[in-house]
């Protein structure tokens, strides 16, 4: 059995050899026990279950600049001023000091270490002459903690002998912040804390671009690698990949190491500062290697086995028998680790023999072998792990050591490599051990995400401009206030860009109306026709049939005799669809542009929006103009009883189901609102007893500038190539028509400036109304992952944009929407104030009916602008209801209650 192990070898002493080897059998990892491990630590790394995450961003692109970086880490700690330049080729310089961590300070208080580590850090650039430059440090902290950001480490827990009080659960970059500050003297930018693991990583990837996993055995040890975002479930986005600081050392925490745990390692865990914990890391680290010789030599002792069963005081006591004693005594020639064995022992107060130093070489030989071998099982598993990530029959990978017992012990590293390649034989590994050590790789870390930190600021710099706080929205709402009483007022009017106009709809569905009605719904590139039948009574209720056409763009921006003779050919196809042909029936007509209306069966148009331009109409009774078309078609006759805004048809709509619904909202293509306002504030009208409903045409506020405040670069560059230059302000800054322009834009502007995309634009992203509102409702779906977000992208031309690309897109089009959202609820906020005013009321309790593509299906708007009105009018309770059946059944509505008091009125 001993021999299968391939442990035992003939020396003179082979009869002792064999001794002592039945003795440490317990110590030896048999090659089942280690293919066993591989497969328990890959489970491991499935579940995620004891590793922490730490973002590394890629060295691809060139860096430049003076970077500091303290590496800590152990009882010496390093500091390193490392000049980066960019020549036609990367060239890395590096200048260091080491400084000690006297014991006192390791298990004293943590303001006394961080102390002391900024008096290090002040010496160093005094020495350098650069005390007055605030330079960007990367910070090497190599204990267990957990990150959400680069700049931000939270410590779960002391290793490697520290014990400083009031560390762990806090964030060590403030506590280090927070001694710099007390100093006074000097100043730093602390961009980043990274791992000593992902520190190696980073040096040795600098170097060798294969590098996808981190090792450091020495005092402590631990490993990183480069893990698919897929996988990451705590980490947003799936794209890409992400480096994993495994914290392997706490592996066994759980019970998974007890079947090769033994009696030694129970006793030095108990006698640690951490019972119970770190478990791994006492079976392999330098920290604990030679105090486990130390202990099963006390028990060989006490068994008569070595020293002739003598023991010295030295022998018992703690530490005495330090890793570097085991490394020298394994030196590679026989004779002089006898020599070394030979003096370590008499340092211990011990007259050994020739058999006493070959046995106790070859408990370190146990010792450091298991070391190696189970480190080799772990690294296995991380190689199986990344191979199956790639689906690659066989792996080529690198991986960067650093570590006392890794360089400086002469067995353990070939001991590793052979059995690694050994357990993964379908993986070709390269060990790329680190001269830099951890600080090199911190400061390339610190040197990209400085370079991210400035781009970040420079796209948040961008963005605040799209940004409102609550006094911004507050003055919209105030001048929108005002706008809305400069349009009510006869002297004034004429110069409001809010038109205020009268719909001459002065009452609500009560009920009694009944029949069939067709109706027209024109607020788009599409339209309905609808029939409608209304009943009245117990069976009180509306039944819809209808059908929707599309008006080519050719109609649209034709003349006025095309458009009109299309909508009238597409009634004549409905009434023959629904079998009435000839049919003659009252029609409500919802024509959702700017109209002056002077009675309720007429609309002059003002001007054309949302894309129309077609010729011959503005100025032009529209009720006249659809007459002369069912003229001109002689089929069929229609008697047009009312011509409304969708506004108002939502208003009629939502009013049917619920009496308290006076304010009418359209939050689509377009954008408007319609609500009962008292005759007495309507100077434009006789009269002053009662309401009428308002069509506001709010889509022109801003028009004489009173917008500009708020207006961007971006909004006048989407004015600028729109089809109505310097109109309908307020309606280009929140309409669905337009908020993807918007967000191209500003897209636009992050590429040229390498701020998104690496700095490449795609030609389709160059062409105007390439990107569709209906993109944003898809990318800020909460349902949406990275992956579909980056498929928009690639529709975009962009087919090599990242996962941190998509993560950028969504950001724009979140704060886009949300700035469209919170104007329409400032609005929406002057309006209810207004109503609430004007009946003096100390609280109004009011529903809006609401309708609109941008409303119902992007995500986020509805409740971002409910949010802006409640917080804005805190007087008025206002309720939302959407408008399941569109403006077209309102206009039925309101041709029913026309028809119903004309009706009334001749009898």
């Amino acid at each position: 059995i001993i021999a299968a192990h391939g442990y035992l070898y003939c020396t003179p002493h082979s009869h002792l050899n064999i001794w002592y080897t039945c003795f440490l059998y317990p110590l030896y990892c048999s090659l089942v026990d280690l293919v066993l491990l591989v497969c328990v630590f890959k489970k491991s790394l499935l579940l995620c279950s004891i590793f922490e995450y730490v973002c590394v961003f890629s060295l691809t692109l060139p860096e430049k600049g003076d970077f500091l970086a303290l590496d800590l880490g152990g009882t010496n700690f390093r500091v390193l001023l490392v000049k980066v330049s960019d020549n036609g080729k990367q060239k890395v310089e590096m200048e260091n000091q080491i400084y000690a961590i006297p014991e006192e300070l390791m298990r004293g208080s943590g303001e006394e270490l961080f102390d002391h580590i900024a008096e290090c850090l002040a010496n160093f650039m005094e020495k350098l002459g650069i005390k007055n430059q605030k330079l960007p440090l990367g910070f090497t902290f190599s204990f267990p903690c957990q990150q959400t950001k680069l700049d931000e480490s939270i410590l779960v827990s002391w290793t490697k002998g520290f014990k400083s009080h009031g560390v762990e659960g806090r964030d060590v970059v403030s506590l280090l912040r927070k001694a710099i500050i007390k100093r006074g003297d000097f100043d730093i930018d602390i961009v980043s804390v990274i791992n000593d693991t992902v520190g190696t990583m980073m040096t040795c990837g600098y170097d060798d671009h294969h590098c996808e996993i981190g090792l450091i055995v020495g005092t402590g040890t631990n490993a990183c690698y480069m893990e698919e975002m897929r996988h990451l479930e705590l980490v947003e986005g799936d794209e890409g990949r992400m480096c994993v600081n495994m914290e392997w050392g706490a592996f066994g925490d759980d019970g998974a190491l007890d079947d090769l745990r033994t009696d030694f390692d129970q006793e030095i865990d108990a006698g640690s500062l951490n019972p119970g914990k770190q478990l791994f890391e006492k079976m392999i680290s330098g920290m604990y290697m030679g105090e486990l010789v130390r202990l099963i030599l006390v028990k060989m002792a006490k068994e008569d086995m070595v020293f002739q069963g003598h023991i010295t005081p030295d022998l018992v006591t703690n530490g005495q028998l330090q890793t570097s004693f085991v490394s020298a005594i394994e030196n590679d020639k026989d004779k002089e680790g006898l020599v070394s064995t030979e003096k370590m022992l008499r340092g211990l107060g011990l007259d050994p023999s020739v058999e006493d130093c070959v046995a106790t070489r070859r408990v370190c030989q146990v010792v450091s072998t298991r070391a190696a071998h189970l480190c080799a099982a772990t690294l296995a598993a991380v190689l199986r792990q990344i191979r199956d990530n790639k689906a690659a029959e066989r792996l080529r990978t690198t991986i960067g050591v650093d570590g006392s017992v890794y360089k400086y012990h002469p067995q353990f590293a070939r001991r590793l490599h052979k059995m690694v390649r050994r357990l993964v034989p379908d993986c070709d590994v390269r060990f790329l051990r680190s001269e830099d050590g951890s600080g090199k790789g911190a400061a390339m870390v610190t040197a990209v995400a400085f370079r991210l930190a400035i781009q970040h600021a420079e796209r948040q710099r961008i963005l605040d401009a799209l940004r409102l706080n609550q006094e911004q929205l507050l003055d919209v709402k105030r001048r929108m206030g005002e706008e809305m009483n400069r349009g009510l007022a006869k002297e004034s009017h004429d110069q409001a860009t809010v038109k205020m106009l009268p719909t001459f709809v002065r009452s609500m569905p009560d009920g009694t109306e009944s029949g069939e009605f067709l109706a027209l719904d024109l607020g788009g590139t599409n339209f309905r026709v609808l029939l409608v039948r209304v009943r009245r009574g117990k069976r009180r209720s509306v039944e819809m049939h209808n059908k929707i056409y599309s008006i080519p763009q050719e109609a649209m921006q034709g003349t006025g005799e095309e458009l009109f003779d299309h909508i009238v050919h597409c009634i004549a196809d409905f009434l023959e669809y629904m079998g009435m042909k000839g049919a003659s029936l009252p029609l409500g007509f919802t024509f959702s542009f700017p109209c002056h209306q002077s009675k309720l069966d007429q609309g002059i148009l003002l001007k054309w929006t949302k894309g129309f331009k077609a010729t011959g109409c503005e100025g032009e009774d529209v009720v006249t103009l659809l007459k002369d078309a069912i003229y001109r078609r002689e089929e069929f006759d229609l008697d047009v009883v009312a011509v409304v805004n969708d506004t108002v048809g939502t208003m009629m709509t939502c009013g049917y189901e619920d009496p308290l619904c006076e304010v009418g909202l359209i939050v689509g293509t377009g954008t408007n609102v319609c609500y009962m306002e008292e005759m007495q504030n309507m100077e434009l009208l006789d009269g002053s007893e009662g309401k009428m409903c308002v069509n506001m045409e709010w889509g022109a506020f801003g028009d004489h500038g009173e917008l500009d405040d708020f207006s961007t670069d971006f909004d006048k560059a989407v004015d600028e190539h729109s089809a109505n230059p310097g109109k309908q302000t307020y309606e280009k800054m929140i309409s669905g028509m337009y908020l993807g322009e918007i967000v191209r834009n500003v897209l636009l502007e992050f590429t040229t400036k390498g701020l998104l995309f690496r700095g490449k634009l795609s030609e389709r992203l160059k062409t105007r109304g390439i990107f569709e509102t209906k993109f944003l409702s898809q990318i800020e779906s909460d349902r949406l992952a990275l992956r579909q977000v980056r498929s928009i992208l690639q529709h975009l031309g962009l087919t090599s944009s990242t996962c941190d690309d998509s993560i950028l897109v969504k950001e724009v089009c979140s704060v886009v929407a949300c700035r469209a959202a919170q104007l329409c609820g400032a609005g929406l906020a002057a309006v209810v104030d207004k109503i609430r005013q004007n009946r003096n009321l100390p609280e109004l309790k009011i529903t809006v009916g609401v309708d609109g593509t941008l409303y119902k299906l992007h995500p986020h708007f509805s409740n971002f602008m409910h949010e802006t009105v409640s917080d804005l009018a805190p007087q008025c309770k206002v309720t939302f209801i959407q408008s399941e059946d569109g403006s077209g059944k309102g206009a039925a509505l309101i041709t029913a209650v026309a028809c119903r008091i004309r009706d009334a009125g001749q009898r």
